[in-house]
């Protein structure tokens, strides 16, 4: 099966190359932008298989098949959240989440091979999917939790929480006047329910919200350490893989 990836970012395709030839493929082609795919679609055979990444240096991948009458099969490989790429399960075209997890990959190239005919791809409404990435569907986002002390409820406001974290298989809320509160939800889950633009998950422990963020420290590895206005139970480190998220989501 002949297989190529286009990704802008080349530790990323090279890492993804790796994982490909540990489940037995040979890839020897890394194409990196719009332009390069565009030249190289001019002048070879088109593969079975593209692994696509869809942000591209020089602009949206989309405008490969804009330009070219491409007959391959793609796998996105992306960044996107989950929900924004509700019209890529419409359109029957598979995709994985950065960082790529070698499971999710080995079934997903399976998929392709039980179910995906090859030139199947002309079918496909890239346009759509693009614009659903431009405009995605409006999602509501958490913005407070009830939680239960002694026989009452208590409304916590999301502008009262100053981080949440996980502790001893439970989950806190932190909040700006020094209280801790317990929720029933998992960490991992409450992620997923908070706007990511006003909340990050800087490591398995932490989700810390922008407004909270006072001072930030170079730490050893190469991670970060945060100080937060009233909690002081541990250190707030941001995790390795996560650093340059982290800086890209403060701007």
């Amino acid at each position: 099966m002949n297989i190529i990836i286009i990704e802008d970012e080349k530790p990323a395709a090279r890492l993804l190359q790796r994982k490909l030839e540990k489940l037995g493929y040979s890839i020897t082609t890394l194409l990196h932008s719009v332009e390069e795919s565009l030249v190289w679609f001019q002048n070879n055979p088109h593969p079975d298989l593209i692994f696509l990444d869809i942000q591209l240096s020089d602009g949206l991948s989309f405008e490969i098949f804009e330009n070219i009458n491409i007959k391959s099969a793609v796998i996105f490989t992306t960044a996107y959240d989950e929900y924004a790429l509700r019209a890529f399960k419409l359109n029957s075209i598979d995709y994985l989440l950065k960082p790529i997890d070698e499971e999710e990959l080995a079934t997903a190239i399976s998929k392709f091979k039980n179910q995906f005919q090859i030139n199947s791809i002309s079918s496909l409404d890239f346009e759509s999917i693009k614009q659903m990435l431009v405009n995605p569907v409006s999602k509501e986002y958490r913005k407070r939790f009830s939680v239960k002390i002694g026989q009452q409820l208590k409304i916590i406001d999301g502008a009262e929480i100053e981080c949440l974290y996980s502790e001893n298989k439970g989950t806190y809320i932190h909040t700006f006047d020094n209280r801790d509160y317990l929720i029933d939800s998992s960490l991992e889950i409450v992620e997923t329910e908070l706007n990511p633009k006003d909340f990050f998950r800087i490591s398995r422990k932490f989700i810390i919200p922008m407004q909270s963020v006072r001072e930030i420290h170079v730490y050893a590895n190469s991670r970060l350490k945060i100080s937060l206005p009233t909690y002081k139970a541990d250190e707030v480190i941001v995790a390795r893989e996560r650093v340059s998220d982290f800086k890209e989501w403060l701007g």
